[in-house]
């Protein structure tokens, strides 16, 4: 059974939703950002303080090999987990890549007072930033062979979407 792999920016509901869309499908549910934490033993902040973007996306790319290597699962990828061609290419052997998105105001709105966002913490204007990176991202998101857009729908309706567009694929 192939696993189910939820992309896209941060803020987009991958944690959220998979974890809906595992309990309706009756699979396991488990989070890239998550899983590296319990492995490292640090948040993902104190990784990026710490030991920089590069160990990050190192531990990032150990994990989705490991997952890739497994079936039936429901998994949230950080959101720059598509950005290194190699992840896309483990996740895409045993997984269907499923892209959520959201419009870059929205995204605001569910980030602007997290700080366990790296890459947004102290970036100065947030909106700019978020466009910035939903920009560069654009062509590492469309790898995506399905994508809701989860401004528009709820998590539940989300979930209808993705569970009507496994039964129907082909």
């Amino acid at each position: 059974m192939k696993n189910i792999i939820l992309i896209g920016f941060m803020g987009t509901g991958k944690s959220a939703v998979g974890r809906r869309l595992a309990a309706r499908l009756g699979r396991e549910f488990i989070d890239t950002d998550e899983e590296i934490q319990r492995v490292t033993g640090r948040t993902i902040v104190q990784l990026f303080a710490r030991e920089g973007e590069v160990r990050f996306r190192s531990e990032e790319a150990l994990v989705v090999k490991k997952l890739a290597a497994r079936s039936g699962l429901v998994v949230a990828t950080g959101g720059g987990a598509v950005l290194y061609p190699p992840n896309v290419e483990a996740l895409r052997q045993n997984g269907i890549l499923i892209g959520l998105t959201a419009d870059p105001e929205v995204i605001y709105q569910r980030v602007r007072r997290k700080k366990d966002r790296p890459l947004l913490n102290g970036a100065g204007d947030l909106r700019k930033r978020i466009k910035e990176l939903l920009d560069a991202r654009a062509d590492a998101y469309a790898v995506a062979e399905f994508t809701v857009d989860t401004g528009k729908h709820n998590q539940d309706e989300a979930v209808d979407l993705i569970v009507d567009y496994l039964k129907n694929r082909k």
